[in-house]
């Protein structure tokens, strides 16, 4: 090896190796000389022969256009293109014979190069390798009465041949700092793009042609209606483009992968036909691309809706755009893609777990046009969690993006625990049991709010315990079947037991989710409520409870739980009552109806009737806030009920001047009564104001203190112990502790008396009593009233007065009577 590098040295040493340099370098030198010398054997032909030359350049031009070409300055690019000449014109203005009517050049470029093949242009052609245009403005323009500034090509009469025997070719196109503009007036579209670079080698198939084309532009507009806003505005287009012409068809055909728009990638694929009267195309668009990176690439429009809504993770999304250039309006749009397990961000939350397929086109109905009011998106098998709750959508579709309509049908089933997520606990707490939903829904959506809502279908409830709180109030064990109707909400079964109580319940609201997303306040609930057994003072206590309001939550898109305690809180309800068994405090009833409303946060009742103490009593009231009590309003109408059982059920009104064991009969009464409740349904003492009236048929008076101790010393040989009336009955005026007798009546078998005064179940009762002294044992005998009234005060007739000394009743002397 080493010899090999001996012997190589040596001959790099010898004369004929040197003699071979000289022979390769003098060779490389001559055709340096030879690219010199022929470089300036072109100039000076173009400097002997550049009139000629022009002039063969502006014959081609002329022959060709209607309007005017001023070029500033032809000059030849020394060495550039050998063995071509380039000649670069420039302050190029090309402008049709209209311009004066719509001032839009053609072109106006800085520099255009043109690189001509010499050996074609001595043989009278001119063959085009390569035109360059640097820092140009190309503008395209279509008024709306229909001028137009390309217009500039003389149509070639048939049979005609050109003046010219020159034949043309442009192989090579490059742009550089071109602004590129499109404007139709017409068709309210514009294209407005700075083609920063653009190169294109042209392959020649006969009339038809292909090349590969590198382009990378800033797109300033690309607007399909003007109005509507530009997609990809301010976005850098950077690609290689298949492009390819047939002449057959008459159409440009463009293909690329990857393309870069702004940072995503697209595969297009697109044809544009050159028809004369008619422009038609159509682009078909592939990527993978997030939501709100897909949205800024969007027309003002569309963007302005689909920004509401988001996806977490990038989407595959497919598109076409088919339309006419030379058309007024939108082309049409159709887009299509398939979500898998994603999250979708609405307005109103957050749903995970989110699959469905959804196709967009704005038009729908086919021949009505491409627009709002036509368009639709279409949502199938959409699946997904609102929190935890699992939904599916079947089919779903929103349409007419003028007054938008969505429709579909909404299905879930879940246990009933997970609505703690979206409501606050404060306003209700669930627990156990399982809810199923099947609703077909239609509504209007304005500003992404459900307008003139309806759903058709059903809610099932089984076996939940739900707590609501601002009343503290339990129900457990509850089943409910909603069922929605185009006419109203009907509540078909609702049953739960709350503490003693078991209730059964159906409703009916008409136009039901109108009104709770329009007017709560217009909403009318009717409930038939059905109850075994019934404790009134939990019953009324859930309504004079002042309970606690569920707090109002910080903005929270997802928490409606605010908005549903305002319609309960601002409903009308209406309630009609019936109950086999009846209790308030040792009250009993049975047979109990009333109509309960509620309205503007009071409790009016009406027609209320229950069985209670061997009779009946009938009644109606109100309940009204205030402060932290309720006042209440009430009429009630007593007939012949058991007097002692009555007495002792109502704690004998606080009286403790004798007990319910020592008046028998059956009372009648009537009253009108006002006064207060507590939280909880208590009535507040002392608090009753009103009238009231009563009677007591079959009465009797057994053991009762203050009679038998007069008895003793005015009627010895009288039966006070068990005093039988004939007559019973007195008016009375209520003023808290203090009640006004007027006109008390006894008439029994010991002795008659009258009673008139102040009664009080604190301090200051002061009675005046007037009792004649005569045995009235033998009138029952007498059938004449008037008769038997006259005799009532016959003979000795004592007044007397029972009055209050220091907490007890003392009996004494009227010396004022009258």
């Amino acid at each position: 090896m080493n010899q090999f590098w001996q012997r190589t040295k040596a001959y790099f040493r010898t004369a004929g190796f040197w003699k071979i340099i000289k022979k390769i370098g003098f060779f490389f030198l001559g055709i340096v000389m030879l690219f010199l010398l022929s470089s300036v054997v072109l100039a000076l032909y173009f400097k002997n022969n550049k009139a000629e030359i022009v002039t063969q350049i502006n014959t081609k031009i002329n022959e060709n256009i209607t309007g005017t070409i001023d070029i500033g300055d032809i000059r030849y690019k020394f060495l550039k293109g050998f063995p071509n000449m380039t000649l670069a014109l420039s302050q190029v203005e090309l402008k049709d014979s209209l311009w004066s009517v719509h001032k839009r050049t053609l072109l106006k470029a800085e520099q255009i190069e043109v690189r001509i093949d010499l050996w074609d242009l001595l043989s009278n052609e001119i063959n085009i390798n390569k035109i360059e245009i640097q820092k140009a403005t190309l503008y395209l323009f279509k008024g709306k009465n229909g001028i137009v500034n390309t217009a500039i090509f003389k149509p070639k009469p048939k049979g005609e041949k050109s003046k010219s025997n020159t034949t043309s070719y442009i192989n090579e196109i490059v742009l550089d700092q071109v602004h590129f503009i499109s404007e139709n007036q017409l068709g309210n579209k514009l294209f407005d793009f700075n083609v920063l670079s653009l190169r294109s080698k042209i392959d020649f198939d006969g009339d038809n042609w292909r090349t590969n084309l590198h382009l990378k532009t800033l797109a300033k507009d690309m607007a399909f209606n003007t109005q509507r806003g530009s997609f990809i505005k301010e976005k850098i287009v950077e690609g290689v483009l298949a492009v390819a012409f047939s002449n057959q068809k008459n159409r440009i055909s463009v293909a690329t992968e990857n393309l870069e728009i702004g940072e995503e990638l697209f595969d297009i694929n697109a044809h544009f036909s050159l028809d004369k009267n008619k422009s038609p195309f159509d682009i078909a668009i592939k990527t993978n691309i997030l939501w709100r990176d897909a949205s800024e690439l969007l027309s003002a429009n569309i963007s302005s809706r689909i920004n509401q809504f988001d996806l977490k993770k990038a989407i595959n999304v497919g598109c076409t755009i088919v339309g006419d250039m030379n058309a007024a309006g939108d082309p049409e749009i159709v887009v299509t893609t398939k979500i898998e397990n994603n999250e979708l961000t609405i307005p109103d939350g957050i749903i995970t777990d989110c699959s469905f397929d959804a196709t967009f086109t704005n038009q729908h109905v086919k021949g009505a046009g491409c627009n709002d009011s036509n368009s639709t998106i279409t949502l199938t098998d959409f699946s997904g969690k609102y929190k935890t709750i699992p939904f599916t959508i079947p089919i779903g579709i929103i349409s007419n993006f003028e007054k938008t309509i969505a429709a579909g049908t909404f299905k879930s089933d879940f246990p009933v625990s997970r609505l703690n997520e979206i409501v606050n606990k404060d306003l209700m707490h669930f627990s156990d049991g399982q809810a199923n939903v099947d609703l077909d829904f239609k509504f209007d959506i304005r500003d992404l709010k459900i307008q003139k809502p309806l759903f058709t279908g059903n809610v099932a409830v089984k076996n939940a315990t739900v707590n609501y709180g601002p009343r503290n109030l339990t129900f457990v064990k509850t089943d409910i079947q909603l069922d929605f109707t185009e006419q109203a909400l009907l509540i078909k079964k609702i049953n739960f037991k709350d503490r003693r109580n078991t209730v059964f319940m159906e409703g009916k609201i008409d136009n039901f989710l109108t009104l709770y997303y329009e007017n709560p306040e217009k909403m009318l609930v009717n409930w038939d409520i059905y109850a075994p057994f019934l404790d009134m003072k939990q019953f009324v206590g859930i309504f004079t409870s002042t309970g606690k309001k569920a707090p109002k939550t910080k903005n929270k898109k997802d928490d409606f739980s605010e908005e549903l305690y305002s319609v309960v809180d601002k409903c009308q309800v209406a309630l009609y009552l019936k109950a086999d068994k009846m209790v308030y405090s040792k009250l009993v009833a049975t047979n109990a109806k009333a109509t309960i409303l509620l309205v503007n946060n009071q409790l009016i009742v009406k027609n209320g009737q229950v069985q209670s103490s061997g009779g009946t009593i009938a009644f109606d009231g109100k309940l009204t806030p205030n402060a932290d009590t309720f006042l209440l309003e009430s009429n009630t109408k007593i007939n012949r009920v058991d007097i002692a059982h009555f007495l002792t059920s109502l704690n004998n009104f606080g009286i403790q001047s004798f007990k319910p064991k020592n008046i028998k009969g059956f009372l009648s009464a009537s009253a009108s009564v006002k006064g207060k409740l507590l939280a909880g349904g208590q009535l507040k003492t002392n608090s009753l104001t009103g009238v009231a009236k009563f009677d007591v048929s079959q009465g009797a008076l057994v053991d009762f203190e203050p009679i038998k101790n007069i008895g003793k010393f005015a009627f010895p040989f009288r039966d006070v112990n068990n005093i039988v009336f004939r007559d019973l009955s007195g008016n009375f005026k209520i003023n808290g502790d203090l009640v006004y007798v007027n006109d008390l009546k006894v008439s029994s078998n010991v002795l008659n008396l009258d009673v008139n005064g102040v009664y009080s179940f604190n301090r200051g009762t002061n009675l005046a009593m007037t009792i004649p002294l005569r045995n009235p044992k033998k009138d029952e005998f007498i059938t004449d009233k008037i008769e038997r009234a006259e005799k009532r005060n016959n003979g000795i007739v004592l007044h007397l007065l029972a009055v209050d000394v220091d907490g007890k009743i003392k009996i004494r002397w009227n010396k004022n009577h009258e």
